[in-house]
């Protein structure tokens, strides 16, 4: 089973239930964290033994002396990796998806083949607990490609947590895809509602299942609740608005290694996680 746990926006607790489902879970688990851009799941299980190794891209090289700037390359290209500017071709591997067609199109050779790094990967454990974490180079705009890279590794054998980058667009759609459920983090505020919303319309054309988690629930805003329940979405836990929470996460540990309280919800919170997945075997 893969669970992607996302959000509408950074900072609503999406890695704390990430790597406060995995700490529960029996058995070996696999937590992806696919937030490339702000990758912190390590800074929370203290993981060990990292290997990483180096992401990159096949993009184009120009070689001038062969061009004759017959502009076959720009017009294929969609996404203007490749323009005409004062009669030479220029290339911007940022720009690049890496199709390969601009080199297949070219009629004298000109372009080749190089590889550009994106970032990294790594790959470390925790217990029982393996994390593969994936670093966006400083500048690379190409998260989809990193997130790609991370989740090629993936392992079908074990239960799987895909920590999401924050927001509703092509990140996240990279990220969940392909998942089995959607855990949905918010909290209860009207921006966290706004981006509930947004997040929602998102990710429902995809099909998965899924639910919400109200994170720092303060019993004061209602809006998340009412929406949830007019949409029909399962509020599958509640994390009070708790300082012994804020004091754990702020020293970097995992809340139900410090406040044993917080096991079984987090234990009931994955049996409603496996009731989703069920439903969706019964479809």
């Amino acid at each position: 089973m893969v669970i992607a746990v996302a959000s509408g926006k950074g900072g609503t607790g999406k890695t704390t239930v990430s790597v406060n489902l995995a700490s529960v879970i029996k058995g070996k688990v696999q937590l992806l964290d696919c937030d490339v851009e702000e990758p912190n799941a390590d800074l929370f299980l203290k993981t060990r033994g990292h290997e990483t190794e180096i992401v990159s891209l096949p993009v184009p090289e120009l070689c001038e002396s062969l061009c004759v700037n017959c502009c076959s390359c720009v017009e294929f290209c969609q996404f203007n990796a490749l323009v005409s500017l004062a009669g030479k071709v220029v290339a911007f591997p940022e720009l690049c998806h890496s199709c390969g067609g601009c080199i297949e199109i070219c009629p004298n050779n000109a372009l080749k083949e190089t590889q550009k790094r994106i970032g990294t990967k790594s790959k470390s454990k925790s217990g029982n607990i393996s994390l593969v974490q994936g670093v966006l180079d400083v500048s690379s705009p190409l998260v989809p490609p990193l997130i790609h890279s991370v989740k090629k590794e993936l392992k079908q054998n074990q239960i799987v947590i895909l920590d999401a980058p924050p927001g509703a667009s092509c990140p996240l759609i990279a990220t969940v895809n392909d998942a089995d459920v959607i855990v949905l983090v918010t909290e209860p505020t009207p921006f966290g509602l706004n981006d509930l919303i947004l997040i929602v319309d998102a990710i429902k054309p995809l099909g998965h299942p899924f639910g919400v988690v109200i994170n720092r629930d303060n019993n004061i805003f209602k809006g998340v609740e009412e929406f949830c329940s007019k949409e029909k979405i399962p509020v599958l836990m509640k994390i009070p608005e708790d300082r012994k929470i804020a004091e754990a996460y702020s020293n970097g540990q995992i809340i139900v290694s410090v406040l044993t309280e917080y096991r079984e919800r987090f234990r009931t919170l994955m049996e409603k996680i496996k009731e989703l997945y069920n439903l969706r075997s019964c479809h």
